[in-house]
């Protein structure tokens, strides 16, 4: 993180000092009001760390946040991409150049670099996907595996309990995070916490984690979705505001290296659950269930 935002005063300065055509430009593109904002705004790529705590926001034509990436790499994790491609990169022509000149055994370490390369470039891959057009359907938020289908102490929801669904993400898991229904951010909430393994028992109310509460249009049904750390994953990224309405599929954040996503409903819904523990999903393509009733909006 601290690369990432040494890199953006850098941008910045350059922006200023050569292009300051295009700063103009994007201030006037610039909407939303942030006052005595401390944050350095010039365009959308500096909302990545502070887009829902600040005021200003970019039309969706030119906000890299509504678009899917041309690479196919998450967004959010572009800066790591580039920076272990810089190392592993110099790793790797050292490598070589000590087996051309010394000996061939450094051919060894040269293959590690490589698989090691790959596999960055495999945790941070942000296939598309097919969303399915059921209007009853909630998907998965999150590639992984079925964990947990179980009823749980939630008290902030109606009668303190919630249904709940666990997915745990394995490093080789996409760990780009979809928004389950088509819903209005109500809430957005980050809680401090440990690390403990994603698939621990006391991982969901221990662990560092993010809450994003989501409120259906028609209905009002609740619908949070839970972003938890594991040992491994040390950063959760969500872009999302309170007010802003997310579709189905939509993507919303990321969790790096290795997490654990929950999708948690009031309980009494009318629904029949489609997943069973122990399914491998695909975020916003798999179906974790259907409502079977429309839920009567609130009065």
């Amino acid at each position: 993180m601290n690369l990432e935002l040494a890199w953006g005063r850098l941008r910045r300065r350059y922006l200023r000092r050569f292009r300051p055509s295009y700063v103009q430009q994007m201030l006037e593109k610039r909407a939303g009001r942030c006052d005595n904002c401390p944050h350095d705004i010039i365009d959308q790529r500096d909302l990545k760390f502070f887009r829902n705590v600040c005021g200003y926001r970019f039309p969706d034509e030119v906000d890299l946040f509504r678009k899917p990436s041309r690479t196919r790499l998450a967004r959010a994790g572009r800066a790591e991409v580039v920076s272990f491609s810089l190392v592993l990169g110099v790793l790797a022509i050292l490598c070589g150049l000590a087996a051309g000149l010394v000996h061939l055994i450094f051919l060894a370490p040269l293959d590690v670099v490589l698989v090691l390369w790959l596999f960055v470039i495999s945790f941070f891959r942000d296939p598309e996907r097919s969303i399915p057009t059921d209007p009853n359907a909630l998907v998965s938020p999150a590639d992984g595996t079925i964990t947990h289908i179980e009823e749980v102490d939630e008290p902030d929801f109606p009668s303190g309990r919630a249904f709940r669904i666990s997915i745990f993400l394995s490093v080789f898991n996409v760990h780009v995070n979809r928004a389950p229904r088509t819903a209005r951010v109500l809430d957005v909430r980050y809680f401090p916490g440990a690390f403990l393994d994603a698939r621990h028992r006391e991982c969901p109310v221990r662990n560092e984690q993010l809450w994003l509460d989501l409120e259906e249009p028609s209905s009002q049904r609740l619908v949070r979705v839970k972003q938890i750390s594991g040992a491994i994953a040390r950063r959760i990224v969500c872009w999302l505001r309170p007010g802003e309405e997310v579709a189905t599929g939509q993507r919303f954040g990321m969790i790096k290296f290795g997490s654990r996503t929950e999708v948690l409903l009031p309980t009494g819904e009318a629904m029949e659950v489609r997943a069973k523990i122990g399914d491998k999903v695909k975020g916003g393509s798999s179906v974790l269930l259907t409502f079977t009733k429309p839920q009567q909006a609130l009065s």
